[in-house]
C-alpha cells in the first residue's frame, strides 16, 4: 500500500498497513496447481498473483506450507523451517514473497505454535526416552495403559481424550487435536526460544506477518485440572484459557517489534461461551496480538437482523481504541457463507457486511465467486474434521478440469463452470465484479477503510441494517437488507446521496430510489 495516503487528514498519523488492508486467505492445496499433479502449489499461486491485484486485495494469508505428513493437512508440522514438496521448495516460497511485494501485496504465513507433528524431530527425541534433553518440550504424564487419562479433556476431532499412551516410555502425552499432533510445552523456556526462532526464520525471509493457529491455547494451567461438567464433551481447545498466555504473547510481540515494516500477527482465538467478543479482545493490544479473529459472525444466521445488530454492537464495544477488530464470514474450517446463507443474493449482500464495517476484513478465496461448499462423496472424504466441502478447489476456467489440468485433489464446488474466475471476469454483473467494485470503493474511501462507525436511525423491527462510516469530511452510508423481506430506507439516506456500489449492480451513480430497500439488496452510498 502507498506510503503517503492522500485521503488522510493533514497531521493525522499514518496507520499500520494491516488496519487498512483487506487480507485474502489462500488454502494453498486448493488455490492453483502449477505442476499438474492435482494439488495447489506455490508456483500456481505465483502465476495467479496478478489476478489478486486486479481484484484489489492488499495482502494474502497462506494456510500452512511446512513439511508435514498431512494428517491434518499441514497443521501437523514436521519442520517449521522448510516447505513441503507438495507445495514446492523454500526457494519457491522466497520467490513468492518477492513477487508479491513487487505487486504491493503483503504476505502472511500460518504459524502453528501449540503443537507439532509426531514426526517432528523435537517429538521424535522427546518420546525416545524419559532422559532425552527434549523430553520436557512436550507435556507428559504418568498413566496406566488401561487406566483413565490424566484429566477429562476432549480432543477436537473426535470423541476421545486429549491423551495418548506411549508404551515405549510408559507415559501419555497431551494433544488437543489429533494424536499425531502432540502439544508442545510453552512453560519450557527452550520451547519458547525455539518457537521465537521459527518466527525469525520467516521474518528474515520477508514475511510480513503471521496468522497464529489456536494461539490462546499455548498457555496451560500446570495443574491440568478437569474441565467443569458444563463443558463435558466440548473440545478443550475451545474452552481453554490461562493467564500465562498473555505473558507469552507479550514476548512474541517483542520479537515482531524488533523488525521494521509493521510486521504483525493475527490470532485464532476460538472460544466458546458467553461474551466471546469481549474475551477475544483481551488478547489484542499494543503489547499482544495486533488482531484476533472474532468468529461470532461465522455462527450468526443471515435472516436475523436482531442478531447481526447485537454481534456488531458486541464487536464495536469490545474493540475500542487502540484495539482494532476483524471481520470474517468464511474460512477453511467452516462452511462457506454462500452455503450457510442459502442464496447468491444473500451472499452478495453479506459482502457489504464484510467490507463495510470498521475493522480488517479477511476474505476467503472463493467468496468473491459466491462459491458453495462442494458435495464430497464418502469415498472422497480426506479431512479428519469434515471440512473438505469448504476446501474444494478454485475453478479458474469453464472448461473441463477448470484450470487443473491433472485433475484436482477434491471435487469442485457446484456450478464450477459458471462460477469460474474466467467466466465471471467476462461478466460485469458477476459476483466477482461486485467484489472488485466494493474493494475499489473501500480503497478510495478513508471512511470505509478506517472511519468511525455509527448506526443510522432505522426501524429496529425491520430487516434493514444501516450505518454511517465517517473519516473527517469523507462519509459513506451502508444499507443492507438482512431480513430477506426488504424494509424502509432510513430518512438520513434519502437526501444528497447516490449509490456508489449495489449488490445487484443496479442504479450505481444514481440516487437511491425512495421507498423500501428490496429483499437481500445492499448498497454503499456517497455524497453527490
Amino acid at each position: 500500500m502507498a506510503d503517503v495516503d492522500p485521503l488522510r487528514r493533514p497531521g493525522a498519523p499514518t496507520p499500520p498497513w494491516w488496519r487498512d488492508a483487506v487480507v485474502y486467505q489462500i488454502y494453498p492445496r486448493s488455490f492453483a496447481d502449477g505442476n499438474g499433479d492435482g494439488v495447489g502449489d506455490l508456483i500456481g499461486l505465483r502465476d495467479r498473483l496478478d489476478h489478486l491485484v486486479w481484484l484489489g486485495v492488499d495482502a494474502v494469508w497462506l494456510s500452512p506450507i511446512y513439511r508435514s505428513p498431512m494428517a491434518d493437512f499441514g497443521y501437523d508440522v514436521a519442520d517449521h523451517c522448510d516447505v513441503d514438496p507438495v507445495f514446492g521448495s523454500l526457494a519457491d516460497a522466497e520467490a513468492l514473497v518477492a513477487d508479491a511485494h513487487e505487486r504491493g501485496l503483503q504476505v502472511l504465513l500460518d504459524w502453528v505454535p501449540n503443537h507439532t507433528s509426531d514426526q517432528h524431530e523435537w517429538f521424535r527425541a522427546s518420546r525416545s526416552s524419559r532422559d532425552d534433553p527434549r523430553r520436557g518440550w512436550y507435556v507428559w504424564r504418568d498413566t496406566d495403559p488401561d487406566g483413565p487419562p490424566p484429566n477429562n479433556w476432549r480432543a477436537a476431532f473426535g470423541d476421545y481424550p486429549t491423551w495418548t499412551h506411549d508404551p515405549a516410555t510408559g507415559q501419555s502425552y497431551l494433544h488437543l487435536f489429533l494424536p499425531d499432533q502432540p502439544d508442545v510445552d510453552w512453560s519450557n523456556p527452550e520451547v519458547e526460544a525455539a518457537m521465537h526462532d521459527v518466527l525469525r526464520f520467516w521474518l528474515d525471509r520477508g514475511i510480513d506477518g503471521f496468522r497464529a493457529d489456536v494461539i490462546h491455547a499455548i498457555g496451560k494451567d500446570p495443574a491440568l485440572p478437569d474441565d467443569p461438567p458444563q463443558w463435558a464433551g466440548i473440545p478443550h481447545s475451545s474452552v481453554t484459557e490461562h493467564t500465562s498466555t498473555h505473558t507469552l504473547l507479550r514476548r512474541i510481540r517483542a520479537v515482531l517489534d524488533t523488525y521494521d515494516g509493521d510486521r504483525m500477527m493475527v490470532g485464532e482465538v476460538y472460544l466458546l461461551g458467553d461474551d466471546i467478543s469481549a474475551r477475544t479482545a483481551t488478547y489484542v493490544g499494543p503489547d499482544q496480538l495486533h488482531l484476533a479473529f472474532d468468529f461470532a459472525p461465522l455462527f450468526t444466521e443471515w435472516a436475523r437482523p436482531d442478531e447481526w445488530r447485537a454481534r456488531i454492537d458486541d464487536i464495536e464495544g469490545a474493540y475500542t481504541d487502540p484495539r482494532w477488530p476483524t471481520w470474517v464470514l468464511s474460512n477453511h474450517d467452516n462452511r462457506r457463507h454462500r452455503t450457510r446463507f442459502g442464496s447468491e443474493a444473500a451472499a452478495r449482500a453479506a459482502a457489504f457486511v464484510l467490507l463495510g464495517l470498521r475493522g480488517t476484513p479477511f476474505l476467503y478465496a472463493g467468496e468473491e465467486l459466491a462459491l458453495e461448499d462442494a458435495v464430497i462423496p464418502p469415498e472422497a472424504v480426506v479431512d479428519p474434521g469434515g471440512r473438505d466441502g469448504c476446501r474444494a478447489p478454485i475453478p479458474w476456467t469453464p472448461a473441463a478440469g477448470h484450470g487443473w489440468d491433472g485433475g484436482a485433489w477434491l471435487p469442485f464446488p457446484p456450478d464450477a463452470a459458471e462460477r469460474s474466475v474466467e467466466a465471471q471476469r467476462d461478466d460485469p454483473g458477476s459476483c466477482l465484479h461486485l467484489y472488485r467494485r466494493l474493494l475499489a470503493a473501500r480503497r478510495s474511501s478513508g471512511a470505509l477503510r478506517r472511519g468511525d462507525f455509527r448506526w443510522l436511525d432505522a426501524d429496529p423491527g425491520a430487516g434493514v441494517l444501516a450505518w454511517a462510516r465517517t473519516d473527517g469530511a469523507d462519509e459513506r452510508l451502508v444499507l443492507i437488507d438482512v431480513g430477506g423481506a426488504g424494509g424502509p430506507v432510513p430518512a438520513e439516506a434519502t437526501g444528497d446521496w447516490v449509490v456508489e456500489v449495489a449488490s445487484d449492480g443496479a442504479g450505481e451513480g444514481d440516487p437511491l430510489p425512495h421507498g423500501d430497500l428490496p429483499p437481500h439488496r445492499a448498497v454503499v452510498l456517497r455524497r453527490r
